[in-house]
């Protein structure tokens, strides 16, 4: 059936309406896209706070800059040279291959250097060095140390028989004295033991303090138990362990010279609760303690 012109025209129409939509698609897809201009604002970052500023201007060892203390100054090219020199110089004198004779400072500064008397030698040369004396020193020469080995030197040995000597005496004063006495009772009859024994009344030491005039006969010492004719062997186990606890621990005050602090460091007397001594009347009582007065010479 032939086609009349309308049906030519209608499809004309759709193939150039086909061929403009195809033309378009191309268009969109193939041009060159116009990219949009996009202004970044300017980032500017916030103003610190003046607190945070300062606390950034702050050394790093603390908000306050300290002095520093004696033998913690920094490491300098002094301090080192120093030290150097202070070894070469302690070093130099070799002990081993002497003869025994004179002992001189020589001796006793290669007998330091070899670290006999123990610590840290570069600690205690830089801590020599920085730290100023607190009074002039004598000389060091060979009559000072001879004369120190002869009235005053003690090996480590004796001393610590000496201290544990100073510790048994003391707990056996507070466990005879006081066992059934509170905490604060037993410190109060160490303290007065203490006391005496640095008032320059009474022998300097704990155990002299303790047994003093206990060769002289039966009750005629400063405490009881030590001249009363019994064994002082503890029977409490209980007790004796907490006198002996208390001993070590008041023993160590009196070796590094800190107060007791249980009654005043005039107190030099006590008694029981239950006597009244005639002395009693002339002295001051400074305190009582569960069943013990304590006193002060006037």
């Amino acid at each position: 059936m032939g086609q009349t012109w309308q049906d030519i025209a209608v499809r004309a129409l759709l193939h150039a309406l086909a061929l403009c939509a195809v033309a378009l698609v191309l268009f969109v897809t193939l041009a060159p896209a116009h990219a949009q201009t996009i202004r970044i604002a300017d980032v500017t970052p916030l103003q610190v706070p003046a607190e945070l500023v300062a606390v950034r201007a702050q050394p790093a060892i603390g908000p306050t800059m300290m002095p520093v203390a004696p033998g913690q100054q920094p490491l300098t090219p002094a301090l080192l040279a120093n030290y150097v020199e202070r070894q070469k110089t302690l070093r130099a004198t070799n002990v081993l291959a002497q003869e025994a004779g004179e002992l001189t400072s020589d001796v006793l500064l290669g007998y330091i250097a070899r670290g006999s008397l123990g610590g840290n030698s570069a600690v205690s040369a830089i801590a020599s060095f920085t730290s100023p004396a607190a009074r002039p020193q004598p000389a060091l020469n060979p009559s000072a140390l001879a004369a120190y080995v002869e009235t005053s030197y003690q090996p480590l040995s004796r001393r610590l028989d000496h201290a544990n000597a100073e510790r048994d005496c003391l707990a056996q004063a507070i466990y005879h004295e006081a066992r059934g006495e509170s905490a604060a009772g037993q410190l109060a009859v160490a303290n007065v033991i203490v006391n005496r024994a640095r008032s320059n009344k009474f022998p300097s030491t704990l155990c002299g303090v303790i047994y003093q005039n206990a060769d002289k006969g039966r009750y005629r010492c400063q405490f009881t138990f030590a001249c009363d004719g019994r064994g002082d062997a503890p029977g409490e186990r209980r007790a004796w362990a907490r006198s002996a606890a208390l001993a070590q621990q008041v023993y160590a005050e009196f070796a590094l010279g800190d107060e007791v602090g249980a009654v005043p460091g005039s107190a030099l007397y006590y008694h029981t609760t239950n006597v009244s001594p005639s002395w009693s009347n002339t002295y001051n009582a400074v305190a009582q303690i569960g069943s013990h007065i304590f006193y002060s010479p006037n």
